[in-house]
């Protein structure tokens, strides 16, 4: 395992808390009469959420979120077994394979090429989610909700759409985001129904490194990916060691942009565009939300 995996994988909630700390203390350092109205109207222009990560320019493009959604932890997924072993860091290293009913969930590419579907097409509801690998907040979404999700596709009432971003490359400088919605997409044509796809999907965030690290190189998602049973393979590592599937990246940011969604996450509920208030961030708040709209 390379330093860079190992530093993530052994990250703890503490360390992620304190991290995500820093970022906002250094972003919001100017004096408070400018900094409030530089970001007031910073909002105002972009028409963006208080949580989100924004496709605006520049390497602070995290805007502030309220500050209560809860840090990660480096727990395993839902429904998986895993083991950890002590790093030199001190933290702790996620070992052993993922199981359980992310990885037996199909997904499938959309005739539009851009769009990933998961669980049963035919579901009466439909969750679009629009993420970048990279950003914080779409973490604490998925952090805070994967399990309840997944629950509702294996159960068929909903089917989960997801388009994927990378703006965050170029705002903070790397390839991470890039290299990992190549990693997902090469999990989803790894297998006939797409199993794979889940699985690693659930291990990009519950590993996310550090926005500013530009973490997920190859070596690192590769290592995910071999928590997923069958999931690597010669072909698998060297479509994500080659960027097989770069065409699909760019037409995905593309197709992010079109959207008008202006940052990540952008949740949506059977068309209706949904709040990044603190309510999607707990799974008991949004499980809520998706009652409102007939899901349960």
């Amino acid at each position: 395992m390379d330093k860079a995996a190992e530093a993530v994988l052994g990250s703890d909630a503490e360390g992620v808390a304190a991290r995500e700390g820093a970022v906002r203390v250094k972003r919001t350092a100017a004096p408070g009469a400018r900094r409030a109205a530089l970001f007031a109207a910073a909002v105002a222009a972009l028409a963006l959420p208080l949580a989100a990560c924004s496709s605006g320019p520049g390497p602070g493009s995290r805007l502030p979120d309220s500050g209560t959604s809860a840090a990660r932890t480096s727990a395993a997924p839902t429904g998986t077994t895993a083991g950890a072993t002590p790093t030199a860091s001190g933290g702790t290293q996620a070992t052993g394979t993922t199981t359980g009913t992310g990885s037996a969930i199909p997904a499938r590419l959309e005739a539009d090429g851009t769009t990933v579907t998961v669980g049963d097409p035919a579901a009466a509801h439909t969750l679009t989610v629009y993420e970048d690998p990279r950003c914080p907040i779409c973490e604490q979404f998925e952090q805070a909700n994967a399990a309840q999700i997944q629950a509702l596709e294996a159960a068929g009432k909903i089917r989960v759409q997801y388009t994927f971003a990378s703006f965050i490359d170029q705002n903070s400088g790397g390839g991470g985001s890039k290299r990992a919605v190549n990693a997902l997409r090469a999990a989803l044509a790894a297998s006939a129904d797409g199993g794979g796809f889940v699985a690693l999907h659930t291990l990009v965030y519950q590993y996310q490194p550090n926005e500013q690290t530009d973490g997920f190189t190859a070596d690192f998602l590769l290592q995910l990916a071999g928590k997923v049973p069958g999931l690597r393979s010669a072909a698998f590592d060297a479509a994500v060691r080659g960027q097989k599937y770069a065409s699909f990246v760019s037409a995905s940011e593309n197709a992010f942009i079109k959207s008008g969604a202006g940052g990540t996450p952008m949740v949506k509920i059977d068309g209706d565009k949904v709040s990044n208030d603190d309510g999607i961030f707990d799974a008991t708040s949004f499980r809520k939300i998706l009652s409102q709209h007939g899901v349960s």
